[in-house]
């Protein structure tokens, strides 16, 4: 392993361990959410009524994603729009959970985030945070 501890995992299947510290954050934080198979855990603000996406959607979502820690590594407010599939793991799966106007927050482990790669300010390893409206579908 690295100095960070970080385990590298790009098998885009959470180990049992990633699955059990979501939800030991999620629990300590008295947090609802439902866990995904794909082993991820989630909570629908609102489904949504449009179209669902799919993996060939071009996708505009605004977002802001946090660290447990409560910090803000990104966010975009106008929107951003993209292919669905060129996304992190975490997108990918869960973004298809709610039609176009609906939003989500999706609870993601590093391995189906960044993994063990420094990116921006998230440390590797992280557990991600992502509240995502989705605003068009095509």
């Amino acid at each position: 392993g690295t100095a960070n501890n970080c385990v590298a995992n790009n098998t885009g299947v959470p180990t049992a361990a990633e699955i059990a510290s979501l939800q030991a954050f999620i629990t300590a934080n008295n947090l609802t959410a439902s866990q995904h198979p794909d082993g991820f855990f989630y909570r629908i603000l609102n489904p949504g009524t449009g179209a669902t996406p799919t993996q060939a959607s071009t996708v505009t979502f605004k977002y802001t994603g946090t660290l447990t820690n409560g910090t803000i590594f990104d966010q975009n407010n106008p929107g951003a729009v993209f292919l669905l599939s060129q996304l992190i793991l975490g997108f990918r799966r869960g973004i298809p959970l709610i039609q176009k106007g609906g939003s989500i927050i999706l609870y993601l482990p590093p391995s189906l985030g960044y993994g063990c790669q420094q990116t921006g300010i998230i440390p590797p390893g992280s557990n991600l945070i992502f509240s995502v409206e989705l605003i068009d579908v095509q």
